[in-house]
């Protein structure tokens, strides 16, 4: 699984490489921490996976959520934020995003929910959400 990191924070994006490189079968091709560069990388990279931030150097993670979402095959988008607030949670996943998760809280799920998705078919990935997965 090829997952793709956006968030302005250097020491989030070095976390969640750690993080993620302990997981079997589970690959870090990337990140940004401006809209506009994941925006180019997510589409010239097709990660299975993304993992994005709010709050960016330039522009948000609305911005990359709406663009990225139209693309086809859209990729899984974990939203992990400082930011979890009710309205901005049902806006996200209005917009597409599959999971709506707090940094503070909740960083560790994002392990289990990759390992989630690796054993799912790709065509099954999409549709998982917060209401599908723990």
């Amino acid at each position: 699984m090829r997952v793709f990191l956006v968030d302005d924070a250097l020491v989030i994006r070095q976390r969640l490489t750690k993080m993620l490189a302990t997981l079997k079968g589970v690959q870090v091709i990337g990140e940004a921490e401006e809209a506009d560069d994941a925006i180019q990388a997510i589409r010239r990279l097709r990660p299975d996976v993304v993992i994005l931030d709010l709050q960016l150097l330039k522009g948000t993670g609305f911005d990359v959520l709406k663009a990225i979402k139209q693309d086809n095959p859209a990729p899984v988008v974990i939203l992990l934020t400082n930011f979890p607030y009710p309205r901005f949670r049902q806006k996200c996943l209005e917009a597409g995003a599959n999971f709506f998760f707090d940094k503070s809280t909740e960083f560790q799920k994002i392990p289990n929910v990759l390992l989630q998705l690796s054993q799912a078919p790709r065509c099954r990935r999409e549709s998982f959400s917060l209401r599908t997965a723990p």
